[in-house]
């Protein structure tokens, strides 16, 4: 299968580029495993149950493309589209998509500016991105703008506690001054225009997201506390359609 790439040249917007750690860590099947696919897993079971189909999926921030096969798997949409920054990444992308035989169109862009026409996608995917984005409320605006009435949001989200955390601060690099609590991320969403239930929002305390990476509980049997900041946001949300006239 071919890929069709569309403005590949680095975008002008400001941005604060990934280490060479999270570069690496992107490609690692803790990654894949233990991050991607546990977020689809828990965003799926959100989703709309009255919908048939999603013809056309878009990944905003694909990095380095270990999403895209498996939004194609599980939606197998007539277009899918990966978008990122950095041109490298979309490069790799591209082989990561050749190596499965998915068609897949990639666009270097910003996500406070995407390459899209109003009303074109059905279903956006935006997995650990937006804690890297310096106009969180104008990408979400984005987000809202491309996609269809009726088209659905997977958003899932590092929290202000996680990001701020030593061990994350050590390894990778984030624009610090923009980072939300979960609460604070789904008012942004639902403000946005989204709707949002609350049975469409979760919040993992996964092993990796946690400070001790989770050796307190695992080595000492220690439980985390029930009431806490979370350091993890799942949600589903939906553009509404017009009322019919």
């Amino acid at each position: 299968m071919s890929a069709n790439f569309d403005v590949m040249k680095p975008s002008s917007d400001p941005h604060v580029p990934e280490t060479a750690f999270g570069k690496w860590f992107l490609r690692t099947e803790t990654w894949t495993v233990h991050v991607l696919e546990r977020a689809l897993v828990d965003l799926e079971r959100m989703m709309p149950a009255d919908r048939r189909g999603y013809d056309v999926v878009a990944d905003v921030g694909c990095g380095f493309g270990r999403s895209l096969g498996k939004l194609h798997q599980r939606f197998a949409p007539k277009r899918l589209i990966g978008m990122d920054i950095d041109p490298e990444m979309l490069q790799e992308s591209a082989k990561e998509m050749a190596a499965l035989n998915i068609a897949a169109d990639f666009i270097c862009c910003s996500s406070s500016n995407i390459k899209l026409e109003d009303n074109s996608v059905d279903l956006l995917f935006c997995h650990q991105t937006f804690h890297h984005l310096i106009d969180q409320e104008r990408a979400i605006q984005e987000f809202f703008r491309v996609l269809k009435p009726g088209g659905v949001l997977l958003f899932a989200e590092s929290t202000k506690r996680y990001i701020h955390s030593w061990i994350i601060r050590l390894l990778f690099r984030h624009p610090m001054d923009v980072q939300k609590t979960a609460p604070e991320y789904l008012a942004m969403v639902r403000a946005a225009g989204f709707v949002v239930p609350d049975s469409s929002v979760s919040y993992p305390f996964l092993w990796w997201s946690r400070e001790d990476l989770g050796i307190l509980e695992t080595a000492l049997r220690i439980k985390p506390k029930a009431v806490r900041e979370e350091t993890l946001i799942n949600l589903v949300g939906v553009k509404p359609s017009p009322p019919v006239r």
